[in-house]
């Protein structure tokens, strides 16, 4: 899961990607991507939301790209990528870029199911948990500025 509103561009999360999966601290080698939109000052971790029907797979003409049963995660097999650049052009997230040097593709793969990003995200703005404790989380945050806004009311009957 992803909080924008937590992210404060620091970046620690794509200088621990690029250390875990290529050995350098290079945000061009990270799987996960900070978009600054100076227009609204935000910033935005672009990463791999792993769908549930990856059009990434679906249009990839080696058969690359797939679900690893462990983590559930979509998978990309560097040794079959040709880097055509298919999947760049329909993931909807802009979470699968080209490692310019090997000429393949490059993804997030969940870390064989411990993200390092996630877990050292200073801000708390990467989350990797199971599907129905991400629910809960963001029905959590959700319900947080109506609860707010309700209990506010109900101060002012007193």
């Amino acid at each position: 899961m992803v909080d924008v509103s937590a992210c404060n561009g620091c970046r620690i999360c794509e200088v621990v990607c690029s250390l875990e999966k290529e050995g350098v601290s290079s945000p061009t080698k990270s799987r996960i991507r900070i978009l600054r939109v100076d227009e609204a000052g935000v910033d935005v971790p672009g990463v791999c939301q792993h769908c549930e029907s990856p059009p990434c797979a679906d249009i990839c003409p080696m058969d690359a790209i797939t679900r690893d049963p462990k983590t559930e995660g979509v998978i990309l097999n560097q040794e079959r990528c040709i880097g055509c650049r298919a999947c760049t052009f329909v993931c909807p997230y802009g979470a699968i870029s080209l490692d310019v040097d090997k000429q393949v593709m490059i993804k997030c793969d969940l870390c064989n199911g411990e993200p390092q990003c996630a877990k050292y995200c200073p801000k708390g703005a990467l989350v990797y948990e199971r599907s129905e404790v991400i629910d809960s989380l963001r029905r959590e945050k959700n319900l947080k500025p109506f609860i707010r806004s309700f209990l506010k009311s109900r101060e002012s009957l007193f």
